[in-house]
């Protein structure tokens, strides 16, 4: 099949304006998941915050969104995504009004901070409702598309800090509305929820989700790729800032730089994993990542940071991708629920990358050990992911097994093993 009729078979098989909602719902919730992140070096210097405290307040909108993925994923599989969605971008425009009108002190911002969940939390309704409509073979690709969304990233690295210069934090907060509202219409006018609705779980449904070894592992791997992107995103501005001395708005800059490519590569990630599998594809993502932050972690020039952390962030936006492929080939009949769990554990990754930083930080006076550490987590990752490819192998179904690319390392390296020692 040719890369265009491809193409057309993609476009034609599901409904593009409620992909496209799903985009843009996903773009701008993004958006304001991460805002605290570019804002923290102008919050710091206000409230008099340590690195651990600054740490933590990027952080918590990440755990915010962790806890509320699974109250919206359970939303979305009851009353729609279309519904699901609209009630996740009026409380997020609420959330963004308390902050322009209402926070002063850190206390306050704590609780802005983790209101601002709701808006990471958009990922457990944007998927499934856009890859419903996709048959299997542009999972994929679909949920890419939709996971593109992560691009809101770029609308607050560069334009929050030059908001905040030049008109002050809160004022920002203010700005930031506008987008959302304006897709909140659009997402009313174009979004539909699928004809091809699941069965509605029961709670004993979640808890065999929640109790399914294979739902941690790929909530454990998405905690890594996801929660390293979101992570990274939030703390990128403030560890240009500090570590290499940059204004704050070349530290937004320099951060834009790096996170677009882990914002447009994901539906690459997504369309790659569609044909060698996600599987295949995120034994050499996180690998790659690995040795790139290794590489960070001697610090560098300005320049090569750049250079590594734009090529390891794009990684880990191909590895989102890869993720959210294998999700539909093992749990395609609880796409929502599952999607809820492990998407909870991508905000609970992304909260520990900068709490980790900032106290780190504070402990050791630099970011090396922050840098070493998560480098040999994500080496870590990769042999957990090999052990994960033999078990796989043995208990998903061939098709399943097929185009999730999963291969076992055992079989290769002793081919005439027993299954029973296998698994």
């Amino acid at each position: 099949m040719t890369g265009g009729r491809r193409g057309a078979g993609f476009f034609a098989a599901g409904h593009t304006p409620t992909l496209i909602a799903a985009l843009l719902y996903f773009d701008v919730s993004f958006m304001a998941w991460v805002l605290l992140g570019p804002l923290a070096p102008f919050l710091r210097s206000d409230l008099g915050l340590t690195a651990t405290q600054v740490g933590l307040l990027t952080a918590v909108p990440l755990l915010g969104g962790s806890l509320f993925r699974p109250v919206l994923g359970v939303l979305e599989e009851r009353i729609g995504g279309r519904r699901t969605g609209l009630l996740g971008l009026a409380l997020t425009i609420a959330a963004l009004l308390a902050g322009w009108r209402g926070a002063h002190t850190p206390a306050q911002f704590y609780a802005l901070a983790f209101c601002l969940g709701i808006a990471g939390a958009s990922f457990a309704v944007a998927l499934p409702l856009a890859s419903r409509w996709y048959p299997p073979e542009y999972q994929g690709l679909a949920m890419g598309i939709a996971g593109a969304g992560n691009s809101g990233t770029l609308l607050a690295t560069l334009f929050a800090p030059r908001l905040a210069e030049r008109f002050g934090w809160q004022a920002t907060f203010g700005a930031a509305i506008a987008p959302l509202a304006l897709v909140l219409v659009l997402f009313a006018l174009l979004a539909r929820d699928s004809p091809r609705r699941p069965a509605r779980v029961s709670l004993s449904g979640y808890r065999a989700v929640l109790s399914d070894p294979d739902t941690l592992a790929l909530s454990f791997l998405y905690a890594l790729t996801f929660g390293g992107f979101v992570g990274f995103a939030s703390f990128l501005t403030t560890f240009f800032h500090e570590a290499y001395r940059l204004s704050r708005v070349e530290a937004g800059d320099f951060t834009t730089i790096v996170v677009v490519a882990g914002s447009l590569l994901r539906p690459v990630g997504g369309w790659l994993s569609d044909r060698v599998g996600g599987y295949r594809l995120l034994v050499l993502l996180l690998a790659g990542f690995a040795g790139c932050l290794a590489l960070v972690a001697t610090m560098p020039t300005v320049q090569v940071a750049v250079a590594l952390l734009f090529v390891g962030v794009g990684l880990l936006g191909m590895g989102n991708g890869a993720v959210f492929q294998l999700v539909p080939q093992r749990f395609g009949d609880r796409i929502g629920s599952v999607t809820g769990v492990v998407g909870a554990a991508g905000g609970l990754g992304g909260f520990l990358v900068p709490s980790a930083f900032g106290a780190l930080r504070d402990l050791t006076g630099s970011y090396v050990a922050g840098l070493a550490g998560c480098a040999v987590v994500f080496a870590a990752g990769v042999l957990v992911l090999l052990e994960l490819g033999a078990r796989w192998s043995l208990r998903w179904d061939r098709v399943a097994v097929r185009q999730a690319g999963v291969y076992s390392y055992r079989a290769m390296l002793a081919p005439t093993v027993p299954s029973e020692m296998s698994d």
